[in-house]
């Protein structure tokens, strides 16, 4: 049965310009030249003041020939033969705001990535020593079919049988199990140390063994990984030197040697991608105990809306006789100029909402940026300068996440003066990172024979006047990356 039913249903759309904003406002200073640049050659109607010479008149027909007869007539239609539509028309969905940006935000700017320096990369330097090695070419794929099965780490994760049924499948090479065993063992031998190991335990063995076998500390370590790797792992020490009849001093050292291998040879000649340069977003100077904030100059680029595109819109607007093609000329010039003013409008914009919000931070943890010292933050979430500055938690969110200060104590993540508050025993509240500083200073002056477990450190807190549950000291100690005293002790 049929039935039709009236609903009403609020939504909220966000603008094109909206959205714009939105994805200016989380872009860093470092990537916001590239973002102005990429704008400027998708939209002739804007144009950068620092990159235009005022001084020079400009020219009128800069892809015309000076030469040539008719640009210097005065014929009437000169000044429609100075745009030729044809050659922007085929463009004009693509470079419209509205078609580029979607109502999720989900465009490709957020996937773009950092450019990364030229060099051989980990897979790169395996293959060129495989290249060296004097191979028939069954051996020779085989070894390559090994060296791309390998994982970021340089571990070879997948079983031997599933190798040589690749082999048969993709390269139609019939190799046995124990070929390609040889072949491992062959690139077991290559650069890094550690390369082309299934476990852990090999890895480690592979690195040890390429050591002086003469050396009793090298001897002892590969009894200790080959037959006592756990309890190494757990630091067991005391088991072990039951287990190996050592004393303390000796076992240190069998330690230390192990310590010294890389369970990760993949990641030495790897790229950091993800790694970037920070350039702050603010500046807070101090000026005899009076802060100055200022915006970094490449926040405020010098861009106006095309002169030369204003009077063109002008003309054809203006225009008597209007046919198709003219009529599909005003609409792509005046899109050009929308776009041009939405973009101008969304980089002020920008710059107003960062001195806003880095403002009302200032204001808020003002003694910390006089003095540096983490025991001033206040307790500030992002509700607290989203109140001040009367703007919604997501905008003080994308500025805190992306954003650096510069002071005289160093640079600083926003995010980072954003901390829960902790309610001491006299009632006074102050900021998790205080509790944190303790925590780190406590576990840095702990004897490391005997680390300070979870419940100890939960005691000297509360000796210090902050009652805190166990539960949150351990959480603290994992946010700050600290192990678990156990895993902290040392010989």
């Amino acid at each position: 049965m049929l039935k039709q039913n009236l609903q009403q249903k609020l939504l909220q759309k966000l603008s094109p310009q909206q959205i714009q904003f939105i994805k200016l406002l989380q872009v860093p200073t470092v990537s916001l030249d590239t973002r102005i640049k990429e704008e400027l050659e998708e939209n002739p109607a804007l144009e950068d003041l620092s990159l235009t010479n005022m001084n020079e008149p400009e020219e009128q027909y800069p892809d015309r020939d000076p030469d040539d007869d008719d640009y210097s007539s005065n014929d009437e239609n000169s000044e429609y033969d100075e745009f030729n539509i044809d050659d922007y028309l085929q463009d004009d969905s693509v470079n419209d705001y509205g078609s580029r940006y979607d109502q999720n935000g989900d465009d490709e700017e957020d996937r773009k990535e950092m450019p990364i320096a030229i060099q051989s990369s980990f897979f790169e330097n395996l293959q060129a020593q495989l290249d060296l090695v004097p191979l028939d070419d069954k051996d020779f794929r085989i070894g390559q079919q090994i060296i791309g099965s390998l994982d970021d780490d340089g571990y070879l994760r997948r079983p031997i049988m599933s190798l040589t049924d690749d082999l048969a499948f993709s390269q139609n090479v019939m190799a046995e199990d124990e070929e390609v065993e040889e072949m491992l063992k062959l690139i077991q031998t290559f650069d890094p140390p550690g390369v082309g190991a299934r476990s852990l335990q090999e890895c480690l063995l592979i690195q040890l063994r390429r050591k002086d076998p003469n050396d009793p500390i090298v001897k002892k370590a590969i009894l200790v990984v080959e037959n006592y790797l756990e309890e190494f792992t757990r630091k067991h020490y005391d088991k072990l030197e039951k287990s190996l009849n050592m004393n303390s001093v000796e076992l240190r050292g069998v330690v230390n040697e192990i310590l010294k291998l890389n369970p990760k040879p993949g990641d030495t000649n790897e790229v950091n991608t993800k790694q970037h340069q920070v350039i702050p977003d603010f500046h807070i100077a101090n000026n005899d105990g009076t802060l100055i904030l200022t915006l970094n100059a490449k926040n405020a680029p010098e861009l106006r809306v095309s002169r030369s595109y204003q009077e063109m819109f002008e003309h054809y607007d203006k225009a008597s006789q209007r046919d198709k093609k003219l009529k599909e000329a005003v609409q792509f010039v005046k899109q050009k100029l929308d776009s041009a003013k939405w973009f101008i409008d969304a980089i002020k914009q920008r710059q107003q909402t960062l001195l806003k919000t880095m403002n009302a931070i200032m204001q808020y943890q003002y003694e910390f940026f006089l003095t540096g010292d983490e025991r001033n933050l206040r307790p500030m979430i992002l509700k607290d300068i989203a109140d001040r500055i009367g703007m919604d938690i997501s905008t003080v969110s994308r500025v805190a996440n992306s954003k650096y200060v510069q002071t005289e104590h160093g640079t600083f993540l926003l995010k980072s003066f954003f901390s829960e508050a902790i309610q001491t025993e006299s009632g006074e509240e102050v900021s998790n990172k205080e509790v944190k500083k303790i925590l780190e200073e406590c576990i840095g002056g702990e004897d490391k024979r005997h680390p300070l477990a979870d419940e100890k450190l939960t005691e000297i807190l509360k000796e210090r006047g902050y009652n805190i549950a166990r539960r949150t000291v351990a959480k603290y100690r994992e946010q700050m990356n600290i192990p678990v005293a156990r895993l902290r002790k040392e010989l």
